[in-house]
């Protein structure tokens, strides 16, 4: 199993921040060039020129560095107390239209600063990079407009995110594409999804301070919970009631915690004694305790849920930390809940991350530290990448607009088909709902299987039997994935040769789609739109 995490250094020390890689088992082989091509392209429609920095940590050395438009990876110079200003090893990044490359070498995890307008100041510590920090007072990039992406390129192949962590700024997608050619992209945003996260935000009372606009009207960037209460702009117990309300359920509950999804046997169990939960293991020992966290504490998963890299108290705070910040911890007493559709009821709640998911294409984003359990954070990832790009999108209309034709229509209602709440879960039963554009309805045909989210359409345990669901589910070459459309409108699976079919001819939004005995009638006939 290999999972993506961020390494929170000491906020005093605003060293950088970078993803590290989880593994188990014997290292792989070296796969993918030693030198990843990463093509950055500029969509934005604005005529700001673009600095490019990528900046990491060497994973053979563990010394912090850049590398150069060759891709050569640089160490640091020394920095001093207080912090000398770094050299300037910025790249010239692409103009407006236009794409630019870059090279990142094998062996490094760290980001991709982007600039608009002006170069980002960097500075140095005897200790490492001072990374910027627009939400602290005196910060000098306050006033410019940037962001970044996190990456990690070793042998295992690359991970790269964009990263909503820290703040929301500059709109952009990430992409890899592997050795067979095939791209993976997320990170879109829904047309006029910049400022519908700004409004959204504006627009919910006390979250207005996380807002951050320059002299000559730019808003630059949208805070996160933690950094906004730490500037002073949002309500550093903001989300305490909450918090006391559902850990306190579990006085007289039992949480149960599977953490890992290919291991379900593998559960802990806690309890609340006073203001604390305690975990037991199936064979009744303590294996963890945490104290009620704070709203600082769930915000940044951080503190009372600090997360070690192990493999019990770590992978109980992650799931904890999501749990909270997602608002299902209290209501839904078997965690993580996938299910989207449960998140953000609470009130108070993570509007910063409920509104920042709502105006993905897909749905996916990394609003919070641990926002990938589930996985339903904006990540590629590739085993063997041959190529890697970061695209800089439309401030104002949709990064990745959806190529006519995608749609799956259904004739009997004219609706389409859908992954519900945009959640690529595998076993996610797909459904009938109102066109609306998004990427749950982006259908592709690719040889005899029909992709969303760079998933397939499958029949559940590839049953043969009517009423069998329809769901997504990650590729995997069976016949429970394999599809035809044919010139009388059905789609069929090779395997069972049953239709697609609305169950019970249901016509409103979120009917479930089954498999069923090929009838000809209309909740089995469906067009490409």
């Amino acid at each position: 199993m290999r999972t993506m995490r961020r390494l929170l250094r000491a906020a005093a020390t605003l060293l950088l921040a970078v993803p590290a890689i989880l593994t188990a088992g014997t290292a792989a082989q070296a796969i993918g060039p030693n030198l990843l091509p990463m093509t950055v392209t500029n969509s934005t429609g604005r005529g700001d020129a673009v600095y490019l920095y990528v900046l990491g940590v060497n994973l053979s050395t563990g010394r912090l560095g850049y590398v150069n438009s060759a891709g050569t990876f640089n160490n640091w110079p020394a920095g001093g107390l207080p912090p000398t200003p770094a050299p300037d090893v910025s790249i010239a990044g692409p103009g407006n239209g236009g794409s630019k490359v870059i090279q990142i070498p094998r062996g490094l995890s760290g980001r991709v600063y982007f600039s608009l307008g002006q170069r980002i100041n960097f500075y140095l510590t005897p200790d490492g990079l001072v990374q910027p920090a627009p939400w602290a007072g005196g910060d000098s990039n306050r006033d410019i407009l940037f962001d970044w992406s996190e990456f990690t390129y070793n042998d295992s192949g690359l991970w790269l995110n964009s990263s909503q962590v820290d703040m929301f700024a500059v709109p952009h997608a990430v992409t890899v594409t592997g050795a067979t050619g095939a791209t993976k992209r997320t990170g879109d945003l829904v047309a006029g999804g910049r400022d519908a996260v700004i409004n959204g935000i504006r627009n919910q009372a006390g979250w207005g301070g996380s807002i951050y606009t320059r002299g000559d009207g730019t808003v630059l960037r949208v805070l996160a919970p933690g950094k906004a209460a730490e500037a002073g702009g949002l309500s550093s117990t903001y989300l305490d009631s909450y918090i006391n309300s559902a850990w306190g359920a579990y006085a007289s509950k039992t949480l149960t915690v599977v953490p890992f999804g290919d291991q379900p046997n593998t559960k802990y169990f806690g309890r609340v004694s006073g203001t604390t939960m305690n975990f037991t293991n199936s064979a009744g020992q303590q294996v963890a305790s945490f104290q009620r966290p704070t709203s600082a504490d769930v915000w940044g998963c951080a503190g009372r849920l600090a997360a070690p890299n192990d493999l019990v108290v770590g992978p109980i705070s992650r799931t904890l930390c999501a749990a909270l910040n997602r608002g299902t911890l209290g209501t839904i007493d078997t965690q993580p809940s996938t299910n989207a559709a449960d998140f953000y009821k609470n009130n108070p709640t993570n509007q910063y991350a409920k509104i920042i998911h709502a105006n993905m294409v897909d749905g996916k984003a990394y609003a919070f530290p641990f926002d990938d359990v589930g996985a339903f954070e904006s990540l590629v990832h590739d085993g063997d990448p041959r190529a890697a790009g970061i695209v800089l999108t439309s401030f104002t209309g949709g990064g990745n607009p959806q190529p006519t034709g995608n749609r799956i229509i259904s004739n009997m209602n004219n609706k389409c088909v859908d992954v519900p709440s945009s959640n690529f879960t595998d076993g996610n039963q797909l459904q009938m709902w109102t066109c609306n554009g998004t990427g749950a309805q982006n259908w592709t045909f690719v040889g005899d299987t029909i992709q969303a989210g760079g998933k397939c359409m499958d029949v559940a345990a590839g049953s043969l039997a009517n009423d069998a669901k329809i769901q997504i589910w990650t590729c995997n070459g069976t016949g429970a994935q394999r599809f035809t459309l044919n010139a009388a409108g059905d789609i069929v699976n090779l395997q069972s040769g049953k239709c697609l079919d609305i169950q019970s001819f249901n016509s409103a939004d979120g009917a479930k789609l089954i498999q069923w005995t090929c009838t000809g009638s209309s909740n089995q006939k469906w067009r490409r739109g």
